[in-house]
């Protein structure tokens, strides 16, 4: 599950408060949710991106999940005032390269020509992205694609509507430097456009916490 949005200025430090000592732990105590990691921006927009990894995509619809998101906390229903542009996808990895997740990570999030899709999701998972993971500074890099629509629930009634997100691509490293060259070479919106990508928003982010279900489980 991938989750992109802005806080209320005025409440970003109660936000990350809540968010590390309520949220996360709540999260990773369902069954099923294996990683939940906060990102914070450094080059773009929005402020906040939030990856939760879990063991199969029915674990977000499951009844245990549902259930917590229509019986939130106090502290949850008031946080979900402050939120502003949610994003939120429930997506399949449909390409992986290179291992492990570092510190900084490129964002892209679009949306794929019709026509365009299947050349666009080989060029991306058979050449780009694992070619880049051999660059100095980078990692590991996913192609991630909107597999299931969200449900409406209450949470999502306190804050608004949540959009959609289609397709994005993470590109994670150890240097902030080399992902952000990224932006400028293979993920420039011109390079992306004539591919068939449309809609573009890119943005790089620096982990700020990160929880694991073992850990949030004792």
């Amino acid at each position: 599950m991938l989750l992109s949005f802005d806080v209320a200025p005025e409440a970003i430090s109660e936000h990350d408060d809540w968010h590390t000592h309520e949220h996360l732990p709540e999260r990773l105590a369902i069954p099923g949710f294996l990683r939940g990691t906060r990102w914070v921006a450094r080059q773009g927009q929005p402020r906040y991106l939030v990856l939760y990894e879990v063991e199969h995509l029915a674990t977000l619809t499951s009844d245990a999940y549902l259930a917590r998101l229509n019986a939130p906390s106090p502290w949850t229903s008031r946080m979900m005032l402050h939120y502003r542009g949610m994003c939120r996808g429930f997506c399949s990895v449909t390409g992986s390269a290179g291992f492990g997740t570092g510190h900084v990570a490129l964002l892209t999030r679009f949306e794929p020509d019709a026509e365009a899709a299947d050349p666009l999701r080989r060029w991306l998972v058979e050449d780009l992205l694992p070619r880049r993971v051999t660059c100095r500074g980078i990692g590991s890099a996913h192609l991630l694609e909107g597999a299931v629509t969200p449900a409406m629930t209450h949470e999502q009634r306190i804050r608004g509507a949540d959009g959609a997100i289609d397709w994005a691509v993470l590109v994670t490293g150890y240097s902030e430097q080399a992902l952000t060259r990224l932006t400028d070479v293979d993920f420039d919106d011109a390079q992306l456009t004539r591919r068939g990508a449309v809609n573009l928003t890119s943005a790089v982010y620096r982990m700020d916490y990160s929880l694991m279900h073992n850990e949030a489980n004792g």
